[in-house]
């Protein structure tokens, strides 16, 4: 459960969703700019906003290709061959997101690519040569049904009886 009050929760589902001012932030939660802007730099000081991105087009940019790849790597005594994994896998552009997991891969990653070529050749000659990798099983996006970024913070806040606190 978290500490923040229905307000800062309002305010944080409103960010998350799109890009707006301070002023228009403001507006739509009834609140004054500067008392806003105090609570979004709290907020953000708090750690509750990592970070404020643009989430771009992938396809408009030519990556037509959104592959779900999951890792298996090798136990070798003696040697870190996670982290080192870890490591080389932090250093390729094309994957977007890697995944510590449960089950039967150690990692997923989400790998973009223009074409089917091209993912081909990238497995082929990056992603099988990681350090460590035993196995690797692809699987491509064909239809996004549900694509967010969006939490779903108005399930974090239902007060208990006792508690009526508001900031």
């Amino acid at each position: 459960m978290t500490n923040l009050s229905s307000g800062e929760l309002r305010m944080l589902a409103v960010v998350q969703e799109n890009h707006v001012t301070n002023v228009e932030l403001a507006e739509r939660l009834g609140m004054a700019p500067s008392p806003c802007l105090r609570r979004m730099k709290a907020l953000k000081d708090a750690g509750y906003i990592e970070r404020t991105v643009s989430i771009l087009n992938r396809r408009k940019l030519g990556f037509e290709i959104l592959a779900q790849v999951e890792i298996k790597v090798m136990q070798i005594p003696g040697r870190a061959v996670d982290e080192e994994f870890r490591r080389a896998v932090a250093r390729e552009a094309p994957v977007i997101s890697c995944y510590v997991v449960s089950g039967w891969a150690d990692f997923v990653l989400k790998v973009v690519a223009p074409s089917m070529e091209e993912y081909s050749r990238y497995a082929r000659t990056v992603l099988v040569r990681m350090p460590g990798v035993q196995d690797m099983r692809s699987s491509f996006v064909l239809e996004s049904v549900k694509d967010s970024t969006a939490l779903p913070l108005e399930s974090l806040h239902r007060p208990s009886k006792g508690n009526t606190r508001q900031r």
